[in-house]
């Protein structure tokens, strides 16, 4: 039997970083929701939060699984949900790229506290340029605000 842990931070915006999860309320049913349904699906999200305009999901990844169709699937379902909702006058939907990147055991507590702390973390810096700190880290040359 294969034992595989693979933790994976993702990140997504709302489509044109619209801050449509601007109410507390929302928000948290919002992610409550991707839980449920990830449960569903067989689908460990360890931690997730955000804010007004995006989320953060620290997922395990099984053997089988990949962070595009996992990330595709809670994206999907979860616009879905909240539109039939009628949770928001307008209609929601979330940007078509994501950041992911890979985290460490050692890195959990980190990161966990990192996503817990969302609300006063954007308090310091906007979402668009921690987009931009992530992508540099990530080591790519030319970072690009996150865009359709």
């Amino acid at each position: 039997m294969s034992y595989i842990k693979i933790y994976v931070h993702a990140v997504w915006s709302t489509k044109d970083r619209v801050p449509l999860l601007a109410d507390k309320v929302i928000r948290q049913a919002m992610w409550d929701h991707i839980r449920e349904n990830a449960v569903q699906k067989g689908i460990f999200i360890d931690t997730i939060n955000g804010y007004v305009d995006h989320c953060h999901c620290l997922i395990s990844l099984g053997g089988d699984q990949s962070i595009r169709k996992i990330v595709q699937l809670i994206k999907g379902e979860s616009s879905n949900w909240i539109n039939q909702s009628g949770r928001l006058s307008g209609r929601f939907s979330w940007q078509k790229e994501f950041f992911a990147s890979s985290v460490s055991v050692s890195r959990l507590p980190v990161v966990r506290k990192y996503l817990y702390d969302q609300e006063v973390h954007h308090q310091r810096i906007s979402f668009q340029d921690e987009y931009r700190e992530f992508i540099r880290e990530a080591g790519f040359q030319d970072p690009t605000v996150m865009h359709e």
